[in-house]
């Protein structure tokens, strides 16, 4: 049995959250959740809350089936890259830069062993 848990728009850059999101993709969910609380990045709070919500979507699923985190496995994660915002920054000698604000899809598949 398997669930899904999608999040949208995150404000952070594709690449940044698939550095958090390698540490945890085929571990077990309690082993997860202690890398995700001592990985000092940012992305490490939202990667966080999707698992959590994806779990909470495998109970949903199975109304009579208890989550054991030492059973739910993450069997995908990944990241997609959202939209671009783009903004232009002030240089010197009348010049403009441009400053890109990227944003991503993170996207956790959890599975648990059958009982």
């Amino acid at each position: 049995m398997e669930a899904k848990a999608l999040k949208k728009y995150i404000r952070s850059s594709p690449r940044k959250m698939r550095l958090v999101i390698d540490l945890i993709r085929g571990k077990k969910a309690s082993e997860a959740f202690t890398i995700l609380k001592f990985v000092e990045k940012l992305a490490a709070r939202d990667a966080e809350m999707v698992l959590k919500s994806a779990i909470s979507n495998l109970t949903a699923k199975n109304e009579d089936y208890v989550p054991d985190n030492d059973k739910i496995t993450v069997k995908e994660a990944y990241v997609n890259q959202g939209p671009t915002m783009k903004r232009i920054r002030p240089a010197p000698m009348g010049r403009a830069y441009r400053i890109r604000k990227r944003s991503n899809h993170l996207t956790i598949v959890v599975e648990a062993e059958e009982q």
